[in-house]
């Protein structure tokens, strides 16, 4: 059951395909509901549920019987009650989310967050060490880094992963305009789907540079097997400020899935074809 879109915050071009290859295999996807509640029916294990729903659009109700119901609530930020109000600090009333600056600190400047509760940052375990790390040295050991909330890696480890870093295509049209980014993508077959001709075509690797700082890579995204390792290793060179014409150069190893990201010669605004006919 979906309430608006698939993987809000991420790509929606990768996440639309994501859906696709899902619904492909079995996946019956309830969009623009949201449960309302549910009754036992039959105990047992597993026992027998009742789920009444509600459009998101209008009064329409719905109900279905399931053996199981799995609910994805996602995460509240705590900080209503911990007395944040009596030091001064602000959140956002609506969320609990606390604003910071770029060097996590709240509008009381000896106060500093990090974390899930920070307003318009990734909820990302590894994310917050890192802050936290880098606040420390900042704060006792002279230091001056600080973290980088664009060129995050992270994986969704949906049945066809899904690996991203920097920008998703959306973002990255908002920031830097559309006549400024070029997307290069391409489908993609993984030899070990070649050999049986399993799901062709439904891989999908995809970047976005900025046309005005030499077509630096600003997005990375892999939909395919081991996405995240791909997507963890070319993070690094995202970091070191990768350009399209260095991708280029490299020499990819065949036939490995991240190959592809070194032959990528087709744009998106080319309207070409993408379809691979093989490994």
């Amino acid at each position: 059951m979906v309430r608006s879109i698939l993987l809000r915050g991420f790509d929606q071009d990768i996440a639309n395909k994501i859906g696709e290859y899902m619904e492909e295999h079995g996946i019956n996807f309830i969009r623009e509901f949201v449960p309302i509640k549910v009754e036992q029916i039959e105990e047992g294990t597993p026992g027998r549920l009742k789920v009444i729903a509600k459009s998101t659009k209008g009064n329409q109700i719905i109900e279905g019987e399931y053996n199981t119901v799995l609910l994805a609530i996602g995460r509240d930020a705590c900080t209503r009650k911990i007395g944040l109000d009596k030091v001064g600090v602000k959140i956002n009333e609506k969320t609990g989310k606390i604003p910071v600056n770029d060097e996590e600190q709240t509008n009381v400047p000896y106060i500093y967050a990090v974390g899930d509760i920070l307003e318009d940052k990734l909820e990302l375990t590894p994310v917050a060490i890192q802050a936290g790390r880098l606040l420390v040295q900042r704060l006792y050991a002279g230091a001056t880094s600080k973290c980088d909330y664009v060129n995050v890696p992270t994986t969704v480890f949906t049945p066809l992963e899904y690996g991203a870093c920097g920008y998703s295509e959306e973002a990255a049209v908002e920031k830097f305009g559309e006549e400024n980014i070029e997307v290069y993508h391409s489908h993609f077959w993984p030899l070990e789907w070649t050999v049986p001709s399993r799901d062709n075509n439904k891989c999908y690797a995809k970047i976005i540079c900025n046309i005005q700082d030499n077509e630096r890579v600003i997005g990375f995204h892999v939909l395919g097997p081991n996405a995240g390792e791909v997507t963890q290793g070319f993070a690094a060179a995202i970091k070191c400020g990768m350009t399209k014409e260095q991708l280029d150069s490299t020499i990819g190893i065949h036939p490995v899935c991240a190959e592809i990201f070194t032959t990528l010669s087709v744009t998106k605004r080319s309207g070409e074809n993408i379809l691979q006919a093989g490994c």
